[in-house]
């Protein structure tokens, strides 16, 4: 699967065929899910999907509206760290990716709006706690004379800089290093409600990502997982195989908004 196509069609499926994914195709869903464990995060498959849809319906789900789905995969994070929530948010999108080869559409769900108590008691999933749902499932056919809404995309001038955040970049500076392209279908990523809060500040031998957020619209560190996966996927198409590494430094503030640093690639 080309990364760039991939993205660039990538879409959250909210409507879903009322059909259960055969035996087969979850084992091989609870398998991916058992190989991403680690310690700080781990997934579970939920087969029962109307359970999960009537007790969450009207509270939970995706902008408030809860999905339904015949099945759910569930993310079960030790959130005292933040990097478990990055981390697991770009091992979700792996799995986004290898359920999309088995011809599953799938949604994100977000649960940080739920009682703590009835998220442990639905989940029962011990330590941790469930913030995020995937629902998943066969996409529904959708009606060929309707349109769909396009979402409107930040232009790369928008997202990238040349050494510090609010210099703005030499566009034939990326062409001339290769990354012109890299930095077009990055922006197709998917963020939560659409926010493409990434920011990238591109130095002499790296790439540093910061996450854009303000007091209204809060930081999400799964967008971080998100971006940073993607990122490195594109990456290897034009032969940069580094990884992200996570970075501590002081918040960023300017003009009301605040950057988030997260991490650092070698380019």
């Amino acid at each position: 699967m080309l990364m760039n196509n991939f993205l660039r069609n990538r879409k959250s499926i909210r409507d879903f065929k009322n059909r259960k994914i055969g035996k087969n195709v979850l084992d091989q869903i609870r398998e991916c899910c058992d190989q991403m464990e680690d310690e700080g995060y781990r997934f579970n498959l939920f087969e029962d999907g109307e359970k999960i849809f009537k007790s969450l319906e009207g509270i939970g789900g995706y902008a408030g509206v809860m999905i339904k789905s015949p099945h759910y995969v569930g993310i079960n994070i030790d959130d005292s760290k933040e990097e478990n929530i990055i981390y697991g948010a770009y091992s979700m999108e792996y799995l986004i990716t290898e359920l999309t080869k088995l011809g599953l559409g799938s949604c994100w769900i977000s649960l940080t709006d739920i009682d703590s108590d009835l998220r442990k008691e639905l989940f029962s999933t011990g330590e941790g706690n469930v913030n995020y749902l995937l629902a998943i499932g066969y996409p529904a056919a959708k009606n060929p004379f309707v349109t769909e809404a396009g979402s409107c995309r930040f232009g790369i001038e928008d997202i990238v800089y040349n050494g510090e955040i609010g210099k703005p970049i030499d566009m034939d500076q990326l062409e001339q290093r290769g990354l012109d392209d890299l930095f077009y279908y990055i922006r197709f990523a998917p963020s939560f409600h659409n926010r493409q809060p990434w920011r990238f500040v591109l130095e002499d031998d790296k790439v540093v990502l910061l996450l854009a957020y303000s007091r209204e619209e809060g930081l999400s560190l799964a967008d971080a997982g998100i971006i940073m996966y993607y990122f490195e996927n594109l990456a290897m198409t034009i032969g940069i195989t580094g990884k992200w590494t996570l970075i501590d430094r002081a918040d960023y503030e300017d003009g009301g908004i605040s950057y988030k640093y997260i991490g650092e690639l070698k380019i």
